[in-house]
């Protein structure tokens, strides 16, 4: 009876540090969108840095950095299943690396979520408040959701370059493989010429017995008569 392979133990540090990512990304988010929409004046720029770096508060119905306004409903589908395969795959997670990326990432798709959910316009069609505004970066309105968001997808890409995986384990890279797969195929071929070796031995050990071990073949008694004859040569009778 085969028995199954024993369910991996939840990561409860992993889950912990997932969910305060998450709560951290979430609350900064959405307590300075509160701050902008009470303090700043729509769609007026207030420098900060100079052209560098200026708050312009505008609402978004599209995704991050303003794209596809017209699609709000798509997008809050999206955010939606990004929200909840993270939630999913959480239990896997036993890197914080993994833990605390996904957090972000988690936190960010919250954030813009609770938007798209409980602003004006309605239910399912909010818009986003974004006010972080660097024209020599990009001409796209932003804000820290969206920041966490394109950091956490930066490092993801990282940790998958780097073979991280979701349970802490690191995989081969190329050189390690290609080295692993010489070492097996030397191994293989040293025990291929030793079975050589010893099949041929026992061959040729086969071939040539011993005369000791010759069945029913005796060894000639050089004092033994000839012919009736003994060893004198005179004659035995």
């Amino acid at each position: 009876m085969v028995r199954p392979a024993p369910t991996a133990k939840v990561s409860v540090r992993a889950i912990a540090a997932l969910a305060f990512a998450a709560v951290v990304v979430v609350a900064l988010d959405q307590g300075v969108k509160a701050l902008v929409v009470a303090n700043l004046p729509y769609g007026q720029a207030v420098p900060v840095l100079g052209d560098a770096l200026q708050l312009l508060y505008v609402r978004n119905p599209g995704a991050a950095f303003s794209f596809a306004v017209n699609m709000t409903w798509v997008f809050s589908i999206v955010s939606t299943a990004v929200v909840v395969a993270i939630i999913v795959y959480a239990r896997r997670i036993r890197s914080m690396w993994w833990a605390i990326v996904l957090g972000m990432l988690l936190g960010g798709a919250l954030g813009n979520l609770l938007d798209r959910l409980f602003r004006e316009p309605g239910f399912g069609r909010g818009h986003v408040v974004d006010f972080i505004s660097t024209p020599w970066m990009m001409p796209a309105i932003y804000n820290i959701a969206d920041s966490f968001i394109c950091v956490s997808m930066v490092v993801f890409v990282l940790l998958v370059i780097l073979g991280v995986n979701l349970d802490g384990t690191r995989a081969p890279s190329a050189k390690q493989q290609r080295a692993a797969d010489a070492a097996s195929r030397r191994s293989v071929a040293d025990g291929s010429d030793a079975a050589d070796v010893t099949a041929r031995s026992s061959v040729a050990d086969g071939a040539e017995p011993s005369r000791a071990s010759r069945p029913g073949v005796a060894e000639p008694d050089p004092r033994a008569p000839r012919d009736g004859r003994d060893v004198l040569g005179h004659d035995a009778t």
